[in-house]
């Protein structure tokens, strides 16, 4: 493959709320379900933010970062499942705010937490093909959780974009690989405000089975080994999933800290996977290799191979880091948090 990464940018409201102050609501039962998140805060949406506005402000970084001309973007693809339209499109809007020419593709696109990754790889194929120039890839949610729910605890908001085509790379998609089945693992119907989930399902079969089946059909495609790949990154619904799942597959607890965000973030769903990865393009080196497998419950995962380039140096400081996003939180309580997630019906 000859298509990459061109650029890359992140967004993270700054309002936080700890899992604690959360549990002091529901009670006792609340603290048995906390306790083996490695969950400690999560990101909360402000009164005026969505799905779409955060998209923007990731899609703005990414093109901020690398000084890409938007009217070189021939596709936007944004990945929810959280879009605040039933029927009419985010990555319209997304488009026109950025400046993207009228003469592009666009769409919407829903797979639980790996519509993200699946934008890419629609972007990869349209770049590979020399239909557009440059695509954008967007994973962004203000995700939902029912009040006491345990998703309440790690559902979080945040968004990550890139842009991706074949010139100036500053990582190169070695390849990737998917693993896809009917695993009713995470639902919501039409006009349902909060997603089920069936609690059983989701680690085997749903998250375990999917994410080692896509990374072992990758590695065994590249003819790799976990021992190869400088950093790797897996769907963070929580910070135990990601840290088993990599000793599963023989990738180190050092290898995956740099992309582990989700204890100081919580779960961004379309954006997770995608956040721990740019957490880690924020400090790699040229010549790292990175591993990444995304999950998305319903259920299916992407997994990719890339290879850092030179060219990362010379636009990293374009755009604010992960880091620096999940710097200078300000924390609220749960009444002004449920006032932001609009669980309080007036």
């Amino acid at each position: 493959m000859s298509a990459g990464i061109v650029s890359y940018g992140a967004y993270i409201p700054r309002y936080r709320i700890k899992v604690e102050e959360i549990a002091k609501v529901w009670g006792e039962n609340a603290n048995s379900i906390i306790d083996g998140l490695m969950v400690f805060e999560k990101s909360v949406p402000d009164l005026d933010e969505d799905t779409i506005t955060i998209a923007v402000e990731a899609a703005r970084n990414a093109v901020n970062r690398a000084g890409i001309d938007p009217e070189r973007i021939g596709a936007v693809y944004t990945g929810s499942e959280s879009h605040p339209y039933a029927v009419k499109p985010s990555s319209t809007v997304v488009a026109e705010a950025i400046g993207a020419t009228p003469n592009m593709t666009a769409a919407d696109l829903e797979f639980a937490c790996k519509a993200g990754t699946a934008a890419i790889q629609v972007c990869m194929g349209l770049a590979e093909s020399g239909m557009i120039d440059l695509g954008l890839a967007i994973g962004s949610d203000v995700s939902q959780g029912a009040p006491g729910d345990a998703l309440e605890f790690t559902a979080a908001a945040g968004g990550v974009a890139y842009i991706i085509g074949k010139k100036d790379l500053i990582a190169k998609i070695d390849s990737t690989y998917s693993y896809t089945t009917d695993t009713p693992d995470f639902w919501r119907r039409e006009g349902m405000p909060y997603p089920e989930h069936g609690g059983r399902f989701t680690g085997e079969p749903g998250y375990f089975k999917h994410v080692t089946s896509a990374s072992s059909g990758l590695l065994q495609r590249m003819g790799t080994k976990p021992s190869d790949y400088n950093y790797a990154v897996f769907h963070q619904p929580n910070g135990k999933f990601p840290s088993r799942v990599a000793k599963m597959l023989g990738f180190s607890n050092e290898q995956i800290k740099p992309g582990l965000v989700v204890p100081r973030l919580g779960n961004t769903y379309s954006g997770s996977c995608m956040m721990g990865l740019a957490a880690t393009l924020d400090i790699a080196k040229p010549g790292d290799k990175i591993f990444m497998t995304a999950f998305g419950s319903g259920a299916g995962s992407d997994a990719f191979s890339i290879s850092v380039t030179d060219r990362i140096d010379e636009i990293r400081n374009g755009a604010p880091s992960v880091e620096e996003l999940l710097a200078d939180p300000i924390y609220i309580n749960y009444a002004t948090y449920a006032k932001h997630k609009g669980k309080i019906k007036l």
